[in-house]
């Protein structure tokens, strides 16, 4: 990320049931309310994911808590949000989902340059035994840590 980035939450859940393979940043649509409650970190990504219909990307299952002060104008939490790619991005994503299999996952949500963007990920799911493997992996790595100290 670049200098100017803060970022706001992250789907630390992703990298343990996926195998990332291509990332994409995209813009996102939002209310005023919910741009406030993201800069103040109230966002979920855990269970969200990203669908392309009729040529538009959409995020699912994103939850952006409510404003306090926002009252009548707060909107549903768990609603369907659009996301701004361009057309070549999108096309490229419906390649993969389609094609390849891939899901479409959100893997940051952060504020760049003053804009709410999130970063995505075309990955591949994971089995259980592939879990295990990177759970014994990181345990070797860090017994030799361990040793080396």
């Amino acid at each position: 990320m670049a200098k100017n980035t803060k970022n706001i939450a992250s789907n630390k859940k992703a990298y343990h049931d996926y195998f990332i393979e291509d990332k994409y940043e995209a813009g996102i649509v939002l209310v005023g309310t919910e741009v406030k409650s993201i800069r103040q970190g109230k966002v979920n990504l855990k269970d969200s994911y990203v669908n392309i219909k009729n040529g538009e990307a959409f995020v699912y299952n994103l939850h952006i808590s409510p404003y306090e002060k926002g009252n009548i104008y707060n909107v549903d939490p768990m609603r369907v949000r659009k996301l701004l790619l361009n057309k070549r991005e999108i096309r490229k994503l419906i390649g993969l989902v389609t094609l390849k299999g891939y899901s479409l996952i959100p893997l940051s949500l952060y504020l760049k340059n003053g804009l709410v963007k999130m970063e995505m990920a075309a990955a591949r799911g994971k089995k259980n035994y592939d879990k295990r493997q990177d759970i014994a992996k990181k345990d070797a790595e860090r017994r030799m840590q361990r040793q080396d100290d």
